[in-house]
């Protein structure tokens, strides 16, 4: 076998990325990373800065470099830095030099973008529950890891679909691993 690969869930709020990110851990026996913005903003109230993104950006790759060491084949990540940077760019029309540096898309494997098809539900952490902004997101996404020129797939679906489809890039993409 190969070395371990590292998979990014990511997509716009509500879009199932925490479900599906737990899903596959637990189907592969393996650690994903959680979402580590959630745990800041928990811890702040939910008040933030455009600053605190890279605070932010720093915790999610150190979990997920502490956690990188327990992965046997995956490393699950309930998000990346390009949600950080997607989001900064909504809310704040720019990316932070700092945040930038940071980033590195060939870190990753393979990105899962979720579709916001789910229903919105809502959690005092989100900001945008409006339909159309998060398919403007979403589209955001699809640029952006197309433009990067990564591997990614597209998820969606309700309820076992996206693991199905989930379970399936895997498969498609290292073989070898299932």
């Amino acid at each position: 076998m190969e070395s371990k690969k590292r998979i990014a869930i990511v997509g716009p709020e509500s879009s199932g990325k925490s479900d599906l990110s737990q899903c596959l851990g637990q189907e592969f026996d393996e650690p994903w990373v959680k979402e580590m913005s959630r745990v800041y903003l928990e811890a702040q109230h939910g008040q933030y800065e455009e600053s605190d993104l890279v605070k932010i950006a720093q915790l999610q790759l150190e979990e997920e470099e502490m956690l990188f060491n327990e992965a046997r084949r995956f490393l699950f990540c309930d998000t990346n830095l390009l949600v950080i940077i997607i989001w900064s760019e909504w809310k704040y029309n720019r990316v932070l030099p700092d945040l930038e540096k940071l980033w590195n898309a060939e870190s990753y494997d393979l990105h899962l973008l979720c579709k916001p098809d789910l229903p919105y539900e809502d959690d005092p952490l989100r900001e945008n529950p409006n339909p159309e902004d998060r398919i403007a997101l979403f589209e955001m996404y699809h640029k952006a890891l197309i433009d990067l020129g990564v591997p990614f797939e597209l998820i969606e679906g309700r309820g076992d679909e996206r693991l199905k489809k989930a379970k399936s890039a895997l498969s498609s993409h290292f073989p070898s691993y299932i």
